[in-house]
């Protein structure tokens, strides 16, 4: 047994003194290209990554269901399995809370129970923290209740939890990645039908290394920047007369250009360009590896910098920081307005890249960035 398992499992016996019915995970994630195209019904290329949220679970009969995070001090939260309100769910509890409301939604029966969160997904650095734990919960409870849902209808009902109960208007990409990633490749997702096509990247085999450059500035999808760009893609859908940005092709940009606001153009604009930079680099993985993918990245931070204007000064800094240094490609990832960027980098470069990155937050004053590598990992499944 990991010490991961042993870890979660020691935490219940601790926080609720007695063994869980068992233990199950899910994957942060890494978005490698295709950003804000998921609710636009587009096309999206995250993967799974090696770092996890592991849940500890056991049924009770009463109908109670208490939680407990390693991380946090706040104790233990209690709820009603019967009745799951928002308003009664703080903190972290609101994840598990929304996938217990979504199953019910579903007319699954959910029992009690007690629940124990072990996560090294960092917190607000959009790598998906949130839904690595909605998507354990969820494939705990699937398995728990004997509910029987696949991937694609988990998806839904964790996306449900997202949109309406934490209040996030998120697409599908994040649990999608999370309960559907493999080893070794990314996914590439139609976010029209949720068909998935497993994508080989092995950057390592390419001698090169995925980095991540935390920023430290803390986002939330909960707050006005993410839904004011979600309602700008959705009114240039409607003027442009099409269901979902997915529908407008590059040829008609200049059509629209001249029916919307400039700002709304520049929504759109991304959108439209950053489908298309999605399935060129699915293109390029399969056909040269992933050192060809390195000009999309690069021209998808562009895009998010200046047409969605989602990007802040210290992601800014590191890409272009990554870059100056040696990687090969760099680009924002998630949400945006904080959060993280990935950088592609040749793997002998990778300790200069580093150092370079984190001199140059020290030179502008901002707090010292989190680095690390990430790499595609297996999706949710029980660990114990």
């Amino acid at each position: 047994m990991s010490w991961a398992i042993e870890h979660v499992i020691g935490a219940f016996r601790e926080a609720f003194d007695g063994e869980p019915d068992g233990v199950w995970t899910a994957p942060g994630r890494v978005n490698l290209i295709g950003e804000h195209t998921d609710y636009n019904e587009g096309f999206v290329l995250p993967f799974a990554i090696d770092l996890a949220a592991r849940v500890a679970v056991r049924v009770r009969s009463d109908g109670a269901i208490r939680l407990f995070s390693t991380a946090g001090s706040e104790g233990v939260a209690k709820l009603s399995a019967s009745e799951v309100r928002r308003e009664d769910a703080r903190g972290w509890s609101v994840y598990p809370a929304g996938v217990v409301w979504a199953l019910r939604e579903r007319g699954i029966r959910v029992p009690g129970f007690d629940l124990v969160l072990d996560s090294d997904v960092p917190l607000g650095a959009g790598l998906s923290s949130s839904h690595a734990i909605e998507c354990a919960v969820a494939s705990a409870l699937n398995e728990l209740t004997g509910a029987g849902l696949d991937a694609p209808e988990l998806v839904l009902t964790t996306q449900r939890a997202e949109n309406a109960f934490v209040g996030a208007p998120t697409g599908i990409m994040d649990q999608s990645a999370s309960l559907r990633g493999e080893a070794g490749h990314a996914v590439f997702l139609d976010c029209r039908d949720q068909s998935v096509e497993l994508v080989p990247f092995d950057a390592p085999g390419a001698g090169l290394v995925t980095l991540v450059i935390d920023t430290r500035v803390a986002h939330s999808h909960a707050d006005g920047g993410y839904a004011s760009r979600r309602a700008a893609c959705e009114l240039g859908a409607e003027v442009l007369g099409v269901k979902a940005l997915r529908d407008v092709a590059l040829g008609d940009l200049d059509e629209a250009r001249a029916l919307l606001d400039d700002t709304t153009f520049r929504r759109v604009r991304h959108v439209v360009t950053e489908d298309q930079r999605v399935l060129d680099t699915v293109q390029a993985l399969r056909t040269a590896g992933p050192a060809a993918i390195a000009p999309y990245l690069d021209a998808s931070h562009a895009s998010m910098r200046d047409d969605f204007e989602i990007s802040c000064d210290e992601l800014d800094t590191a890409v272009e920081a990554s870059r100056a240094a040696g990687a090969i490609g760099a680009r924002m990832t998630g949400g945006g307005f904080g959060g993280s960027a990935i950088a592609l980098v040749p793997a002998e470069d990778e300790a200069g890249v580093r150092d370079a990155v984190s001199a140059a937050f020290s030179e502008r004053g901002y707090r010292a960035p989190r680095l690390f590598t990430v790499s595609p990992a297996d999706g949710a499944r029980r660990l114990a």
